[in-house]
């Protein structure tokens, strides 16, 4: 009976993690209440996985990713790879890819996707290439290499934690190193051979001739003692920067736009006018430029902040929605400047104006916060209009705290996570993130994802559903050897990525596949293993968060991904499934 139980909560889990109805974090902690609630864990068993030494170990990786990424350590990555070989050459192509799989080694893959997904965009446009031609390739090698070491991605992490917890020993920082760079290399050559060829060449005419044709609307305010005031429309400084006034309002009324209107003191103006011009107005005192806010409220530090273009994306809860409706402001500290939208006029406020998907935003913010938007709203980064200022020594320090870390940690000078620990807190104490960025950096979705579902997995070994489904699948696959059934995980956990997280697929499988193992008198580390790496070669479907991240700025379709993933994903089966045996014996 608690069999069937466990049973209809791990199908009903799968089936809320694929209609994306509720958030991950939610339906882990409805998971855990359904645990514990009847006595199946120990409040003890359900809740010992958020106090592991995995999620310190993740936590801190993401402290540190956020210090690298203010010091602009990618960005001068990004310069030397445009330095060093031609933008759409294969041989930029082998490089961006390395580069982009050997920092995903020691980052988390959607956080890697989403720091390379605007500098390549930017890249392939000064370079005339269009984007959907690099951005897949991006996520791609950012998964790829993180299976490289026990850090790259928080599936080996949270497999590793599940292992140790099951009595064997954890996964040391680089037992994984020798297959995961096979794996990065032959993923990297199959994109450069064959999926090169299968990559759409999708350019929009407007967004890929560069920010400068684009024409952007916007709200000014003219404020008290502007140099505006005074200024009749024709001969107006707005004039001479090329702006188009379309409306001036007035006291609450609208006032036709014509040429020899004077502004006053007050007037809200709505101007058309290119990426340039408004960067100038928005540097001009005595004019306020904002679509989502009310107007004579405290500016943000323009010293923190940072303006980039945004793109509504496919399936953006921001669709349908107004830039009021969305008070991006309050929820994500982020200022609405401008809006854009191809081929069409917006004669309507732009504030209550109703989104759009393909709708490009300008917005301001500090630069950890623009993940944020494409996370909790849709909204894809396509490049930043005002480049971040590096900070190289700031930059090499964090990288020097990191390297150590990662050394004292693989050679057991220190336990792995206070390795981490002590990384992430020097690089706060350096001031190179400050301790609100850490908060908002931090994935703790996430966390509660692998400290939750580590619990669903010990729930199953107590209760005997692993017992019972190891034995349904060595039935099954019994009759094509020990190879068989590993080969039937293996293909088990890529087809549950699909509606799941690669995380979430790897831990509810592995305590089957341990169970199984153990069952058949085989090393229970290999099924291990196999499931940990099944779970981060699937490249399928646009699911995985990296491939969502790089889906609008792409201009993908979800054919795309079947095309170009589907023999990738094979090819990569194949090798991991003959590899296995060689690195960690079958008995």
């Amino acid at each position: 009976m608690v069999v069937a139980y466990i049973l209809i909560l791990l199908v009903g889990a799968v089936v809320l993690f694929s209609l994306e109805k509720l958030s991950v974090d939610l339906i882990t902690l409805l998971l855990l209440l359904a645990l514990v609630l009847p006595g199946i864990l120990t409040p003890s068993e359900a809740f010992a996985g958020f106090g592991s030494d995995i999620i310190v170990i993740l936590a801190s990786i993401f402290v540190v990713s956020a210090g690298l990424q203010d010091a602009g350590v990618l960005d001068w990555i990004g310069g030397e790879m445009q330095r060093r070989a031609k933008v759409g050459t294969k041989t930029f192509l082998l490089s961006m890819m390395s580069v982009v799989g050997g920092t995903s080694a020691f980052m988390n893959n959607t956080t890697v996707t989403a720091l390379f997904t605007p500098l390549v965009s930017g890249l392939a446009r000064e370079g005339g290439v269009s984007p959907s031609k690099l951005l897949m390739p991006v996520a791609f090698a950012s998964i790829l290499g993180g299976t490289c070491t026990l850090i790259g991605t928080s599936t080996n992490v949270a497999v590793s934690g599940f292992i140790e917890h099951h009595g064997m020993e954890p996964l040391s920082m680089f037992e994984v190193t020798p297959i995961g760079l096979i794996i990065l290399a032959t993923g990297i050559a199959y994109m450069m051979l064959v999926g090169v060829r299968m990559l759409p060449d999708r350019r929009d005419a407007d967004l890929a001739g560069g920010t400068e044709f684009r024409k952007y609307l916007s709200e000014l305010l003219v404020l008290p003692g502007s140099p505006l005031v005074g200024q009749s429309l024709a001969e107006s400084d707005l004039a001479i920067l090329e702006f188009h006034v379309l409306k001036v309002t007035r006291d609450g009324s609208d006032i036709a736009a014509e040429p020899g209107v004077v502004f006053q003191a007050g007037d809200r103006v709505v101007v058309s006018g290119n990426l340039k011009n408004l960067m100038v107005v928005l540097a001009i005192e005595g004019l306020d430029m904002r679509a989502d806010r009310r107007f004579g409220s405290d500016d943000m530090r323009a010293g923190d902040s940072k303006v980039a273009e945004v793109m509504v994306a496919a399936r953006s809860s921001a669709i349908g929605r107004s830039i009021h409706d969305l008070d991006l402001l309050r929820r994500a500290g982020t200022s609405v400047l401008a809006l854009y939208r191809h081929g069409q006029t917006v004669v309507a406020s732009i504030e209550s104006e109703r989104l759009k998907e393909g709708d490009v935003l300008l917005v301001q913010a500090e630069p950890f916060r623009f993940p944020i938007l494409q996370e909790n709203f849709g909204l894809t980064v396509l490049e930043q209009v005002a480049a971040t200022h590096p900070r190289p020594k700031r930059g090499v320090a964090v990288l020097a705290v990191f390297v150590a870390a990662v050394v004292c940690g693989s050679f057991g000078i220190l336990p792995l996570s206070a390795c981490f620990l002590t990384a992430a807190v020097a690089t706060i104490l350096m001031g190179a993130v400050s301790i609100e960025r850490v908060y908002q950096f931090i994935d703790w979705r996430l966390l509660i994802l692998i400290g939750g579902m580590t619990a669903f997995g010990v729930a199953m070994d107590k209760t005997g559903t692993a017992t019972f489904l190891s034995g349904i699948i060595a039935q099954a696959f019994g009759p094509f050897g020990v190879i068989g059934i590993l080969a039937g995980f293996f293909v088990l956990t890529i087809l549950l990525t699909q509606p799941m997280s690669n995380a979430a697929a790897a831990l509810v499988v592995l305590p089957v596949a341990i169970s199984t193992a153990e069952m058949l008198g085989c090393n229970p580390r290999t099924f291990s293993i196999g499931v940990m790496l099944a779970a981060s070669i699937s490249f399928i479907a646009p699911l995985e968060p990296s491939c969502i991240l790089v889906y609008g700025p792409g201009k993908y379709r979800f054919a795309d991904f079947v095309k170009t993933g589907l023999g990738l994903t094979l090819v990569l089966g194949v090798v991991v499934l003959l590899l296995l045996p060689v690195f960690w014996p079958l008995y």
